[in-house]
């Protein structure tokens, strides 16, 4: 392992997957991280201190432990000047071949680093990992049908096979078709032991008037716990639950240099009075490696490149506090989105694409009549990450035709908008 130290830096997961990319596993902890602690790490070859912006907390310079030049570790500042370090760079910029040319000295002749992080290896491990956790008892996982669930299930099924208990949840916030399209696939082709459970208006009771989107996220991340715990007591010996909890989930609910992003309803936003122990294999990877991983474990490519869905579901595209007939504008006109990306052929290039509807009216037409009818906002961007995030340029026409279903076929919406914002300065998601 080459240990990133976290000192105010905007590209720490820049660096971590550009060290991964050259083979060697990488992983970020904070500038404070103790001798004792740095030490426990598995074998740890080398410490990049990686300095930013970042570097001032309540107006105080911070910095790494002293202790941590002592350490018997070969050391590498970047934009951080000590004198101790064994090797020093300016700045990272955050193309990958860049950062691997850059640092692939340090990795390799300096710290002696072996390349043997690869999906093979991860897989093999994680699966004597999940055993020796588990042994004969079973898991619960909620399986939303999305990448990093799928993957999961994938990984979990080889490892304890029948004492995985999947179960999907509808939620009243999936997107349209969606919950069929799970129960087919898992159910009827993969064979998984699948338990649907349709939960719509428990959801929607609970979200009723709630316009805040961090209680939006913890009310859905803690009814689903619920949901779990209520499945759990029908079925008998549910001692874990597994979750698709990724490094990136873990990396934007905050560090002490880095502010949070927001919250993720599996990082943070989980009862404290749960009853289950964690399960989560995946939490060591970031998005393309988790793709990786499940092309390694035999995955259908349809399934592991499908697109991207955040955990609240349609809660957070649709703006504000939830209403029934707004969350069904979101739904049908994302379903005309995506219908259109795939006929131009831009469901195999975009990363991920969605309509949001935000909580406000605007005056319109409609009949030769006054309208006061809501606007579906388009994002459509492309990403490695998630981290980063640029916006796809879609042809005119293709836009025009979306356009026009939308107004035509959505009911109480009057105008359609395209976000041309990058991440950062926006996130990916609305909220």
């Amino acid at each position: 392992m080459i240990v990133i130290l976290d000192l105010g830096s905007h590209e720490n997961t820049v660096l971590a997957r550009a060290i991964r990319a050259l083979g060697v596993y990488s992983e970020i902890y904070p500038h404070d991280i103790t001798i004792e602690e740095l030490k426990a790490l598995p074998n740890v070859k080398g410490i990049i201190i990686n300095g930013g912006p970042n570097n001032v907390i309540d107006g105080v310079a911070i910095d790494v432990n002293p202790d941590i030049y002592n350490a018997g570790i070969p050391v590498m500042a970047a934009g951080h000047d000590k004198a101790l370090c064994a090797v020093k760079l300016n700045r990272f910029t955050d193309d990958i071949e860049a950062i691997k040319n850059a640092v692939r000295p340090f990795v390799f002749d300096t710290c002696k680093a072996e390349t043997n992080w690869n999906m093979t290896n991860f897989v093999n491990d994680q699966i004597e990992l999940v055993r020796r956790q588990v042994g004969n008892r079973k898991v619960l996982l909620a399986l939303s049908g999305g990448v990093d669930s799928s993957v999961v299930a994938g990984l979990l099924l080889k490892a304890i096979g029948d004492n995985l208990v999947c179960v999907h949840v509808n939620h009243g916030l999936m997107r349209k078709g969606e919950s069929e399209a799970v129960v087919e696939l898992f159910k009827n082709q993969l064979k998984a032991n699948l338990i649907y459970v349709d939960v719509t208006d428990r959801f929607l009771d609970k979200l009723e008037n709630v316009a805040d989107p961090e209680e939006k996220r913890k009310i859905i991340g803690g009814e689903f716990i619920r949901v779990f715990e209520e499945e759990a007591r029908k079925l008998e010996g549910i001692d874990f639950l597994a979750q698709g909890t990724i490094y990136p989930d873990i990396v934007e609910s905050g560090t002490k240099t880095a502010k949070m992003v927001k919250s993720h309803h599996n990082v943070g936003g989980l009862p404290e009075d749960m009853k289950f122990e964690l399960v989560e294999p995946l939490r060591q990877l970031f998005k393309d490696e988790v793709r990786a991983c499940g092309l390694e474990l035999g995955l259908p490519h349809e399934m592991v490149y499908r697109q991207p869905f955040p955990g609240p579901g349609l809660g957070v595209r649709c703006l504000g506090a939830i209403t029934r007939d707004r969350l069904e504008a979101v739904r049908e006109a994302d379903a005309i989105l995506r219908e259109e990306f795939q006929n131009a052929g831009l469901d195999k290039k975009v990363w991920q694409y969605f309509t949001v509807v935000p909580d406000f009216k605007s005056v319109g037409v409609r009949d030769n009549a006054r309208s006061f009818e809501w606007p579906v906002i388009i994002r459509a961007v492309n990403t490695v990450d998630a981290m980063t995030a640029t916006i796809e340029t879609v042809d005119w026409p293709i836009l025009m035709k979306i356009t026009d279903r939308i107004l035509k076929e959505v009911k109480n919406v009057n105008r359609v908008c395209y976000d041309m914002s990058p991440k950062p300065n926006a996130t990916i998601e609305w909220e």
